[in-house]
């Protein structure tokens, strides 16, 4: 999993509650279990028509936020279903941090686990940011993990909490995996005490 330190990129706003998992990568896409390749088919719904030609007012289809590594978005951002899928597509198409005033739990707890930073804030430093983000392509916005602050295009600067154990992950690049394996000596050390302890198992 990359490390997250500090992100500059374009932020792209998308002023919508209640997007769930769904909208976010439709259930059609689910049968693969690679984490790439799902960005082509990020909201999908939302940014293709019928025919699969691009709908230009959806806002990733807009040139300036093409590009775009931070989402701006509603309250219960990313509720519905427990799909896994729902960060690896944001993911694959390059969003590195969400930005809103809530998340669901299990869609919170995923963004962590894949290397996506979730910023929950208050409804008026979401507006805020949600209006920088409608500069197109001088919506750049820094997000800072280490300093735990937020940089928008003006120099304003608005603070974030997060829980450490989470953050460290973040700043390690540490998944699931990871963390176990920062204990592969110990780990094989008790696997060859047990291997000597009870040579029949």
């Amino acid at each position: 999993m990359d490390k997250f330190t500090e992100l500059t990129g374009i932020a792209a706003p998308l002023p919508m509650i209640n997007i769930d998992t769904d909208m976010i990568i439709p259930k059609q896409f689910l049968k693969t279990i690679k984490r790439t390749g799902l960005g082509r088919n990020l909201f999908d719904e939302m940014r293709y028509d019928d025919d699969g030609n691009e709908i230009p007012d959806f806002v990733l289809n807009r040139q300036a936020y093409r590009s775009a590594q931070i989402l701006v978005a509603g309250e219960n951002f990313g509720c519905g279903s427990s799909r896994e899928h729902a960060p690896w597509a944001l993911l694959d198409f390059g969003i590195r941090c969400v930005i809103a005033p809530s998340f669901a739990d299990i869609f919170y707890n995923n963004c962590f686990k894949n290397g996506i930073l979730p910023i929950a804030l208050p409804q008026e430093e979401v507006d805020k940011l949600m209006d920088d983000a409608e500069r197109g392509a001088n919506a750049t916005v820094t997000v800072d993990l280490v300093n735990q602050e937020i940089r928008g295009p003006d120099g304003g600067t608005i603070s974030f909490d997060l829980d450490p154990f989470r953050k460290q992950c973040l700043l390690e690049g540490l998944d699931d995996i990871g963390l176990t394996l920062k204990h592969a000596d110990a780990i094989s050390t008790y696997e060859s005490k047990q291997a000597d302890a009870r040579p029949w198992a």
